[in-house]
């Protein structure tokens, strides 16, 4: 078994805990407003720009026999950096107030997530990274592309205000088909378990902040 399918088993409870979350069914049905849709734009911008940073800092606690790795993470740079903005251009385009969002402060669960990655990247085994990216990326594919289509047919949205999950949806199939050769490659135990741990956690606090949105809305 690759590395990247233990990935995808080890975790599978965990990634059906995030789907579950009851906003999913309710993007995927159209049953969603322009509140929720705004309420998870803002939970994705305070994480989304904290992306460039953790590559940055993972790039930079990697060991010099990690190179192969630190040329993957600055493609990923290359490809994620500015995306925070193109969230808080969705907001705008919904009648959302985008600076409010700049200013402001993450709901708990995407707080610890974003703390949990850089304690990990910093004080444990920053190969722990990956795991956001294995649930972010995969989580994308699965359903951003149809949950943007649902948005536009229910909310009646121009395309301006979805390029973040619109764009995402097909550059993050790539992208999966990437970060699996790149974690086929990984083979020191130590650096598996890491992801698996950091894939763990993130998904159930991604999970927490999707269930928070309609929690605090209903």
């Amino acid at each position: 078994m690759t590395f990247y399918q233990q990935l995808q088993d080890s975790t599978a409870r965990d990634r059906d805990y995030l789907l579950s979350a009851p906003i999913i069914e309710a993007c995927r049905t159209g049953d969603i407003n322009k509140e929720m849709y705004i309420a998870f734009l803002r939970q994705a911008y305070y994480h989304v720009r904290h992306t460039v940073p953790l590559l940055m800092a993972t790039g930079g606690k990697l060991p010099q026999d990690y190179e192969w790795v630190r040329g993957a993470i600055a493609e990923y740079i290359d490809e994620e950096y500015g995306h925070q903005e193109w969230i808080l251009n969705d907001i705008r385009a919904c009648g959302g107030d985008a600076e409010a969002v700049r200013t402001g402060q993450p709901g708990l669960s995407i707080e610890l997530m974003v703390a949990f990655l850089y304690d990990q990247i910093s004080r444990s085994n920053p190969m722990g990274f990956f795991g956001m990216v294995q649930v972010l990326e995969g989580t994308s594919v699965a359903i951003a592309l149809n949950v943007a289509e649902q948005l536009k047919k229910g909310l009646s949205l121009p395309l301006n205000a979805m390029s973040y999950l619109s764009s995402h949806g097909a550059l993050d199939q790539e992208h999966l088909r990437f970060f699996e050769s790149l974690m086929d490659k990984v083979e020191k135990p130590e650096d598996q378990q890491a992801i698996i741990h950091s894939a763990k956690v993130v998904y159930r606090l991604y999970g927490n902040m999707l269930r928070e949105i309609t929690g605090h809305l209903s």
